[in-house]
C-alpha cells in the first residue's frame, strides 16, 4: 500500500497497454496520453476499466517486486493464501523458503508472501475509476449514465473482491476508498475490523449489483467481466462469513434461477471443456488467460519436474478415493485432472485433457474465482447452518452424481445433523475444489462459526499436513484465532505509523 507512486494514471496506462487477444482486455489509450489528457471520454473509462483487470492478471512493469526477488501476481497470492496453510498441497523441489515457512505455521512478518500491496494496488485502480469517471459525462455527451454506472459496476465489484481476499487472510485491514494520486495523500491509515470490512463489501455489491450487467453480447466478455451473476456468487459467499445465511440463500438462488449456467456431465471432455479451454457453462467469473498472456501455474506446478508444490501424498485416495478393484471407476475430478497419481504433479491448469498436457507456450488455463457448482454448495452451506440439511443434501449427492464420485467417498449422514452434513460438505468442496485456492478458506469459515465451535476442524486439517515433529506446536497455535490470519509486513509496519501488528506475532 504504501509503495512509492509515480501517479496512478501512469501505472493505469502501462497495465492497459498489456497485450491479449480477448478484444476486452485490449482496449488502451495512445501511446504518450497524459492525465490532463485523460477522463475525457467514455473510451478512457473503458480503457481504465480494462486495465484494472489486467491488473488481476499480470504485475504491471514498474511494480515494486518483493525484495526476495519474487514476482507473484493476483493469482498465484490467491493460490497460495488458499491452500498453503491447509492440507492438500506439499513442497515441490522448487519451493522456496518462506513458502515452506508458510506450510508448516512458521510466518514472520518479514515473509514476502505477506504483501498485501498486488492487492491495494489493484483497489487504487478501482478507487481511481471510481473517483474520476463520473466527470466525463460533463465532457462526453455520448456517454450515458447507465453506461457509466456499468463500468462502476465493474471495479466496485472487483475492489469489493480485493477487499473480501485481505480480510479472509489477514483479518482488520485499512479500509482505503478513495483514490492515491499523489506521494502527497495520506498513507498513515490504521487498520479497520473485519467485520466493518465484510460490510462494506456488501455495501459496494449491492450498489454494484443495481449497476450490474447481465450481459456483454459474447461468452468470453460474460466469463472474464464482473456481470450480476459473479457478484451474486460473492454475496453468497461473503454473508457465510458473516453468518447471514437467509442473505447467502437469496444471493445463490438468484444465480441458480437465472438458468444462465449449468453443470457438465463427468466424461473424457469435462475436464478440457471446464478447466483446459474454460469459460464453460460452469464459468462465473474466470481471470482471462491467453497465449499472449500466458498464466503463471506452469513453473510453479511442472517446471521440468522442479515444481514449487504438488499434490499432498494422501490427496488421490484420502480426498478422491480409489477403487482397487476396477481401476476404470474414478472420480472425474481427481486422476489426471487435479492431479497426476504416483508423482502427485498438479495437473489442472497444465492439462490439455486427460492424456495430454499442454506445452509451457500453450499454458493459459484460467484461474477460477467462482464456478456455479461453488454457488450450488454455498447454497447448500447456508441450508446446513439454517437446519435445513434435508435440502442440502440432494444439492451435493447431484454433485457427486455429475462428477461421478465413487463409493468411497460416500458418507452416511443425518440431515438434521449440522456437524455431520457440514463435515460431508467440506468434504465435497475439497474434492471440487482441489488447489483453487479455497480450502483453507472453507475450513475457516466453518471453524470459526460460533465462537470457534469446530475449532476441530482446523486441527484435524493440520494432523494432516504438518510434519510429525512440528504437531503439537503447529496444533498449540491453532488455539489462538489471530494465528489464524497472516502477519502485517514488516515493510508496512514501517512506512504506517498507524498499523498495528497482529498479536500473535508480536
Amino acid at each position: 500500500m504504501q509503495t512509492k507512486i509515480k501517479a496512478i494514471l501512469a501505472f493505469l496506462l502501462i497495465v492497459i497497454s498489456v497485450v491479449s487477444c480477448d478484444s476486452y482486455l485490449d482496449l488502451r489509450p495512445e501511446d504518450g496520453i497524459v492525465r490532463e489528457e485523460f477522463w475525457k471520454t467514455k473510451e478512457d473509462i473503458q480503457a481504465a476499466v480494462m486495465g484494472t483487470y489486467s491488473s488481476l492478471l499480470k504485475r504491471p512493469p514498474g511494480a515494486q517486486v518483493p525484495t526476495d526477488g519474487t514476482d507473484y501476481n493476483i493469482s498465484e497470492y490467491l493460490f497460495m493464501f488458499g491452500e498453503l496453510r491447509a492440507d492438500m498441497i506439499f513442497p515441490g523441489g522448487n519451493i522456496t523458503q518462506e513458502q515452506r515457512d508458510i506450510t508448516t505455521s512458521n510466518i514472520l512478518p518479514s515473509n514476502d508472501l505477506t504483501s498485501w500491496s498486488a492487492f491495494y494496488r489493484t483497489i487504487n485502480y478501482c478507487n481511481t475509476v471510481i473517483d474520476l469517471a463520473p466527470a466525463v459525462l460533463d465532457s462526453d455527451p455520448t456517454l450515458t449514465r447507465t453506461q457509466l454506472n456499468n463500468y462502476l459496476s465493474e471495479v466496485l465489484a472487483i475492489r469489493a473482491y480485493m477487499y473480501f481476499t485481505l480480510a479472509r487472510t489477514f483479518k482488520d485491514v485499512p479500509l482505503k476508498l478513495n483514490a492515491t494520486l499523489s506521494d502527497l495523500d495520506n498513507f498513515q491509515l490504521a487498520k479497520t475490523p473485519q467485520s466493518e470490512v465484510f460490510a462494506q463489501v456488501i455495501k459496494d455489491l449491492t450498489l454494484a449489483e443495481e449497476y450490474a450487467v447481465e450481459d456483454y453480447g459474447n461468452n468470453a466478455s460474460n466469463k472474464g467481466r464482473i456481470t450480476v451473476y459473479t457478484i451474486n456468487a460473492m454475496q453468497a459467499d461473503v454473508y457465510l462469513w458473516m453468518d447471514n445465511y437467509e442473505a447467502a440463500l437469496a444471493a445463490a438462488t438468484k444465480v441458480e434461477n437465472s438458468g444462465k449456467f449449468a453443470l457438465i456431465e463427468g466424461n473424457n471432455s469435462w475436464f478440457n471443456r471446464v478447466f483446459a479451454v474454460g469459460n464453460s457453462s460452469e464459468g462465473i467469473f474466470e481471470f482471462q488467460y491467453n497465449p499472449q498472456n500466458l498464466n503463471p501455474f506452469y513453473d510453479m506446478f511442472f517446471a521440468n519436474g522442479r515444481p514449487e508444490f504438488v499434490a499432498a501424498p494422501t490427496v488421490l485416495e484420502d480426498v478422491f478415493g480409489v477403487d482397487f478393484a476396477d481401476a476404470n471407476n474414478r472420480d472425474v475430478r481427481g486422476e489426471r485432472c487435479a492431479l497426476i497419481a504416483g508423482s502427485n504433479e498438479i495437473y489442472k491448469y497444465t492439462g490439455l485433457n486427460n492424456n495430454d498436457r499442454k506445452a509451457l507456450q500453450e499454458c493459459d488455463t484460467h484461474w477460477f474465482v467462482y464456478r456455479y457448482s461453488d454457488v450450488l454448495l454455498l447454497k447448500a452451506e447456508a441450508l446446513i447452518q439454517l437446519g435445513r440439511g434435508a435440502e442440502a443434501l440432494p444439492i451435493i449427492e447431484d454433485l457427486r452424481l455429475k462428477r461421478k464420485a465413487i463409493a468411497a467417498t460416500t458418507q452416511i449422514v443425518n440431515p438434521d445433523n449440522k456437524s455431520e452434513m457440514t463435515d460431508y460438505l467440506l468434504a465435497e468442496r475439497a474434492r471440487e475444489f482441489a488447489f483453487e485456492g479455497k480450502r483453507w478458506y472453507d475450513v475457516l469459515r466453518n471453524a470459526r462459526r460460533n465462537n470457534y465451535e469446530r475449532l476441530d476442524l482446523l486441527r484435524a486439517m493440520a494432523l494432516i499436513s504438518a510434519p510429525a515433529d512440528q504437531q503439537q506446536s503447529i496444533l498449540a497455535k491453532l488455539q489462538d484465532p489471530n494465528s489464524h490470519y497472516l502477519p502485517i509486513n514488516i515493510y508496512e509496519l514501517y512506512t504506517n505509523k498507524a498499523l498495528v501488528q497482529n498479536p500473535f506475532y508480536k
